[in-house]
């Protein structure tokens, strides 16, 4: 049919389906700033402005809004740098999104504008309910909603959005360097670093230790280098791109748990006009590999298959359809005609290692690693032994011994899984991929293509979110098979539904705490017992789960330790990386058991904890015993702020005031209870001996230069921080780097983005090839300042200073670094000014923090609501305060639905429960707590600008600051997450 619209008030005449989206139709039609997140217009992504109105074009048809007018992203700013045409303005919001650090992966963020802008348009004036209100219907995964708010509330009268439901804020002026306490004793004389860049901005409070050095663009909250085109709508994401003759992609997942196919028939399917190819495991070449993107060799089982005769899981691949359309291909998955042979299913990890248990993976081409055992079902097997645990016991004068249970929970990335595959001109595979993991794909799936690496090229453009999800090859192959299969592109992309039924998880698991305890409060022995699930294929089953014990436990440095775990197949979908890698699920064991046994003894739950934490100067307790993927190596503990975070986190949530006074009670609401509770959380930073990154830089004629990185920025902003620091060496604004990262053609070689490891990692290998183009610039700059004569020369190339984008001699002469690279380019001695660098790291230096929490519980209803959280961070030197900040807030966003509602459950045939936003609890704006973020600078000497991993820490600490508080408010201690009414309730009958 046709139809004529109005988009961003230009008149268009469009062919359109009767059943078609305006979704699809403004996508096809070039407005990629419309985003595709879901099929029920939950997530918001897909937002757009009817007649000023917002609507979600995924559930609206195109033939809805015939003659109406709609605006997208594309359609409320003006054109940037555009030559001698200049700029036009941007919308007031989106230059306040741009200037308050509000983006991070961006792919919400045209939503977000337009809800936003929708409600200025008719409530110029909102007060901040009203505009938490105004964008409930976007989900954002990245940000916790507090920056977003804060650039709306800027541009709505000159207000700043505080931390929750409050306008209070801190202005950035008043912030930088000046602790809410008096200088701490830890780091006496903070100063402050120096003046912000962007004063608009409500910013984190940054206790700077004294050993900092002065820098200019490392520790200022600059604006990120990717906010301009991620705040317009451009086409910077995997989907968005046109391509002639590309075909679409589905999969026929198993309607059943655990079977054999005893007959697959696609012919009909194949005859369906439309149909390119349909592929089964009859038709492909059958090789063993893992999903996990891990570097070589990958520490797990291979025990996956692109396409298999047995299917362990109710949504695993049976067969794969390339068509001419998405709808076509749907209907031939109807057609293909699969005959299965059931087998007994396991869904209760318990019964997994029984001895009449089926066996889950009996395939002859398994490749075990380490201590799997098949025949058990036992994917993976730790057995650590510190000191001697039973002799620890018999020494202690009490002991302790509960268990905990933590769920199974999805990344809920609101860009799903997306890949685009296509021949190039001169027949090398691209792979076009939404992926933490370019190089990994590329290794990992050339036996499975049969191509050679050589052959392949994975390009990862922008990510809308990964959270580890994305550190898995799970897509790839299907588009890289169909285009192998039919010579042409070839799009493939999840569903919502199919997020939740077939990619990957959080590791559920049961876990069992002992520990002995001396009565003045020293803890002698501490073991933990942990049974991990991790579905149908071991992907990351090993190192999850040590991860479990090895950065949880090790927060105590007790003289005994035991840490065991079984990680077990089971016929549910497999679990994988998620952010935190296995520390949520330990650190939640225990601290919620710290806490416990800190109250039963009658100790300060404070003095407790820090009186057995870790210090500077401590060996790592696990360092000797534990490492993935490589021997382990003993490791000094350098740089720990704990203790100034617990001190700071406590005066800002008020812990000692709240807890002298009847904070308990809720005047007239006896039912309602409040309490305030903590946690104290270690994580680590990036994998000792293993993690490599790398990074080139080159100089162009005009002093600007290229900064080429194989590191994958999820909306971390690892991007502008790694530019940052070449910035920083350099002597140029963050302007002048141009940033290319993940192209596996173009870019060095970076292991991808996981284990916190970009700013570290990555970060290191740039400031080492910043430093080696810093020293050819000088020598440039030194024959240009120091002509040669017969004289001696009146100084030295090293004492030449990079600042202001120029060399400067020791008298203050200088030149420009255009100048530089003209003379290097073009005149004299003339060669490209250029350095590549790499960095493994011998060290993974642990971040700390202190995470307080707020509740108040409805005693009759069970309910918990979280008020404020407020964590204090010691990551080392922070080099952009505002991306800092922001994963700190959307961490604790995640960890906030880990510990209050957020869980995957299966029916008694393995069905996926939830598969739908509506399903599966996201928080939106409007139900957020306050969100306080204060960061404890210590100086980590193992990298050149003191800095450790921020992005993973927040995960850790809510879920058992949470349960603590429950504790506080109503005398009950929940053991078992997501802490949900029923569960509350139940506990409280049971009191």
């Amino acid at each position: 049919m046709h139809i004529n619209l109005t988009v961003n008030a230009e008149a268009l005449a469009l062919d359109v389906r009767e059943n078609e989206t305006l979704l699809a139709v403004l996508r096809r039609s070039g407005y990629f700033g419309v985003k595709h997140g879901c099929e029920d217009g939950t997530c918001g992504a897909c937002l757009v402005l009817v007649d000023g109105t917002p609507a979600n074009a995924c559930v609206t048809l195109a033939a809805q809004v015939a003659g109406r007018h709609i605006t997208t992203i594309e359609g409320i700013g003006g054109e940037q740098r555009r030559g001698w045409k200049g700029s036009e303005p941007l919308h007031p919001l989106q230059q306040a999104f741009v200037e308050t650090g509000a983006i991070q992966c961006g792919y919400c963020t045209p939503g977000l504008i337009l809800a936003a802008k929708a409600l200025l348009d008719k409530n110029p004036s909102p007060s901040e309910d009203e505009v938490r209100d105004a964008l409930s219907g976007v989900l954002c995964r990245c940000t916790g909603y507090k920056k977003p708010v804060q650039a709306i509330m800027q541009v709505a009268g000159g207000k700043e959005g505080g931390a929750g439901h409050s306008s209070e804020g801190i202005p950035c002026e008043a912030v930088f360097g000046t602790p809410p306490v008096p200088a701490p004793d830890l780091l006496p004389g903070a100063q402050p670093r120096g003046p912000s860049t962007a004063t608009s901005v409500v910013m984190p409070t940054l206790v700077i230790a004294p050993t900092v050095p002065n820098t200019k663009v490392v520790g200022k909250p600059e604006i990120k280098v990717d906010a301009l085109k991620l705040v317009q709508g451009k086409p910077a994401f995997t989907d968005d791109i046109e391509m002639r003759g590309l075909l679409h992609a589905k999969v026929l997942w198993s309607p059943v748990a655990h079977a054999r196919l005893k007959r697959i028939d696609a012919s009909r399917a194949r005859a369906l006009p439309g149909v390119a190819a349909v592929l089964t495991y009859q038709d492909i070449p059958r090789v063993v590999y893992s999903t996990a993107g891990q570097s070589d060799p990958i520490p797990g089982p291979l025990d996956m298959f692109s396409l298999d005769y047995k299917v362990r899981y109710a949504g695993d691949r049976v067969a794969f359809v390339a068509a001419e359309t998405p709808e076509i291909a749907e209907r031939a998955l109807a057609l293909i005609d699969v005959e299965y042979q059931e087998l007994p299913a396991i869904f209760d990890p318990r019964e997994a290692m029984q001895a009449d248990a089926v066996r889950i993976h009996d395939e002859p081409e398994y490749v075990p690693f380490d201590h799997c055992d098949p025949q058990k079902n036992l994917a993976a097997s730790i057995r650590i032994d510190i000191g001697n645990v039973e002799e620890g016991f018999q020494q202690a004068d009490r002991i302790f011994e509960y268990e905990y249970r933590v769920p199974k929970v999805q990344q809920v990335s609101i860009e799903p899984h997306v890949v685009v595959t296509w021949w190039d001109e001169d027949d090398r595979l691209v792979i076009r991929t939404s992926t933490q993991v370019p190089f990994h794909v590329r290794r990992i799936l050339s036996p499975v293509l049969g191509l050679s690496a050589k052959r392949i090229r994975v390009v990862k453009p922008r990510i809308g979110g990964g959270f580890g999800g994305k550190q898995e090859v799970m897509i790839e192959d299907v588009a890289a098979h169909l285009t192998i299969a039919t010579g042409r592109p070839v799009r493939f992309e999840y569903t919502r539904a199919e997020e939740f039924f077939t990619a990957r998880s959080r590791h559920p698991m049961r876990i069992r705490m002992k520990t002995g305890v001396s009565n003045d409060g020293r803890i002698i022995a501490n073991e933990m017992v942990a049974l991990s699930d991790t579905g149908a294929y071991g992907c990351h089953a090993l190192t999850v789960t040590g991860n479990t014990g090895h950065k949880s436990m090790a927060l105590y440095n007790a003289p005994h330790i035991r840490f065991y775990a079984d990680i077990v197949y089971t016929n549910t979908p497999p679990a994988g990386a998620f952010r935190g890698y296995g520390v949520p699920q330990g650190a939640f064991a225990v601290d919620a058991h710290i806490e416990r046994i800190a109250r039963e003894m009658g100790f300060d739950p404070i003095e407790f904890r820090l009186k057995n934490a870790v210090k500077p100067g401590d060996e790592h307790p696990f360092s000797r015993v534990w490492s993935e993927g490589r021997e382990p190596v003993p490791e000094i503990i350098k740089t720990c702020g704990l203790e100034e975070c617990v001190r700071q986190g406590a005066e800002a949530i008020g812990w000692y005031e709240q807890r002298a006074a009847p904070y308990h009670v809720v005047a007239g609401k006896p039912h309602l209870r409040r309490g305030l509770g903590m946690a104290t959380v270690m994580q680590g930073t990036a994998i000792p001996y293993l993690d490599m990154g790398a990074a080139s830089i080159k100089i162009n004629d005009d002093g600007s230069f290229n900064l080429l990185v194989g590191a994958t920025d999820l909306g971390t902003g690892s991007d502008t921080v790694l530019a940052q620091m070449a910035a920083e060496v350099l002597g140029v604004p963050l302007d002048d780097i141009i940033m290319y990262s993940s192209d596996t053609d173009f870019t060095p070689f970076d292991k991808g983005a996981y284990a916190s490891s970009t700013t570290y990692i990555s970060g290191a290998a740039v400031v080492k090839a910043a430093e080696q183009v810093a020293a050819q610039i000088r020598e440039v700059a030194f024959r240009m300042l120091a002509p040669n004569s017969s004289a001696e020369p009146p100084f030295h190339p090293n004492e030449i200073a990079l600042r202001d984008r120029r060399a400067f001699a020791p008298d203050g002469r200088a030149v420009s670094l255009a100048d530089v690279a003209l003379e290097s380019l073009h005149r004299s001695q003339q060669k490209q000014i250029m350095a590549v660098a790499s960095y493994v790291s011998p060290e993974s230096p642990p971040p700390f923090a202190a995470q307080f929490a707020q509740v108040l519980v409805d005693t009759q209803t069970g309910e918990v609501r979280v008020e404020k959280l407020v964590m204090a961070v010691d990551s080392g030197v922070i080099v952009n305060p505002l991306t800092a900040s922001g994963q700190i807030e959307g961490g604790m966003t995640q960890a906030l639905g880990y510990a209050v509602c957020e869980e995957m459950t299966y029916d008694e045939r393995g069905q996926a429960l939830q598969r739908s936003l509506n399903d599966y609890k996201v928080f939106a704006a409007n139900e957020m707590p306050q969100l306080e973020t204060i960061f404890v600078e210590t100086y980590e000497p193992s990298h050149p600008f003191g800095v450790k991993a921020v992005a993973e820490i927040p995960m850790d600490g809510v879920a058992p600051a949470v349960a603590n508080a429950v504790y506080d408010a109503a005398g009950v201690w929940i053991q078992e997450i997501p802490m949900t009414p029923e569960r509350v309730w139940r506990a409280l009958a049971g009191k």
